[in-house]
């Protein structure tokens, strides 16, 4: 796995995308909780995407991830299928086998928020994994209310930049939305860490790229963030939602700025290309700068194990101060 690297170089960050994992569990499920949207991502479930989403593919992806030993671990929402308590509480089983909060950063998907629900049976028993590095100087407090996004890490010269698109949305649509409120925040965000010269990383469940998903699957204020991006820069995007390995871009007056998306975590896959990948971004400092180098780690059903796909170099915008 360690190739294609410089010969002068030395590794900084060793950062893990993942996503959409699709924890399904109807376990004390009472029957009210499922009488609404939910009754759709249910028959979903029991039609054909429980044939699709494999606890063992999942388990061998996590077992092969921490034999990387990464310094982040980043999951980009959809952790589980239908936003049920029980299954909140199987993802926080998950999360804890990842690693301490310190170390795992998560944002919600929309099926995370397939309806609205109470913030102490659900986004409560992620709140360590959610919370910005300041919420974790007080987290009584934040374990208390809901978090607020944007969210911010810093980890070494990356700052990790978690913004929601989450919300509850009428049947058969699966659209995001950031919200003025947050893009305003996240203009601040920006804003500081470049001046702080780090390299800044959004992470976001739905792509940001026009065209990457169906219309009733967007984000719908896409536009407003592709207008602030040319405003305020970023050095990367990292999304999930498509289920399927995907490389858009934004121009913006400080270049290109690549958006980059994971697969289902445990996808057997319809088709090869929905199979469950993640991908690992290493960033290494040469005599000409930092680069990154982004390795896809994919899951062979014949050796039932994940091998290297494929690595490239993934071009940043330079931050100025």
């Amino acid at each position: 796995m360690e190739k294609k690297l410089p010969s002068n170089y030395e590794e900084v960050f060793r950062l893990i995308h993942l996503s959409d994992p699709h924890l399904f569990s109807i376990t004390n499920v009472r029957l009210r909780e499922l009488l609404n949207k939910r009754v759709y991502a249910y028959f979903s479930w029991r039609l054909h995407r429980q044939a699709e989403h494999c606890g063992e593919v999942l388990a061998a992806l996590l077992k092969d991830m921490q034999s990387l030993k990464p310094d982040h671990i980043v999951l980009t929402g959809d952790l589980t299928h239908m936003g049920l308590p029980s299954e909140f509480r199987q993802a926080q089983e998950m999360l804890q086998s990842l690693g301490p909060p310190s170390k795992v950063m998560v944002i919600p998907g929309n099926h995370d928020t397939y309806v609205a629900t109470a913030w102490e049976r659900t986004f409560r028993l992620w709140s360590d994994y959610l919370a910005s590095d300041a919420d974790h100087c007080f987290p009584e407090a934040a374990k208390a209310r809901n978090i607020v996004f944007p969210t911010l890490r810093v980890r070494g010269p990356i700052a990790l930049i978690g913004v929601s698109t989450a919300c509850p949305t009428i049947p058969f649509l699966a659209t995001g939305s950031i919200g003025k409120v947050q893009m305003k925040k996240l203009e601040n965000i920006l804003d500081e860490t470049r001046r702080r010269h780090l390299l800044r990383v959004v992470l976001i469940h739905h792509p940001p790229v026009p065209g990457a998903v169906s219309w009733r699957k967007r984000l719908t204020d896409q536009a407003a963030f592709q207008a602030l991006l040319a405003r305020h820069g970023a050095e990367l995007i990292l999304h999930g939602h498509t289920h399927r390995t995907y490389l858009g871009h934004l121009e913006t007056p400080g270049g290109r700025v690549f958006s980059i998306g994971v697969p289902s975590a445990s996808s057997l896959g319809r088709t090869a290309h929905r199979r469950a990948r993640y991908h690992v971004f290493r960033l290494i400092r040469t005599e000409s700068g930092l680069e990154m180098l982004l390795t896809v780690r994919v899951y062979s059903p014949t050796k039932q194990r994940f091998i290297d796909e494929d690595e490239q170099q993934v071009p940043l915008p330079q931050p100025t101060g």
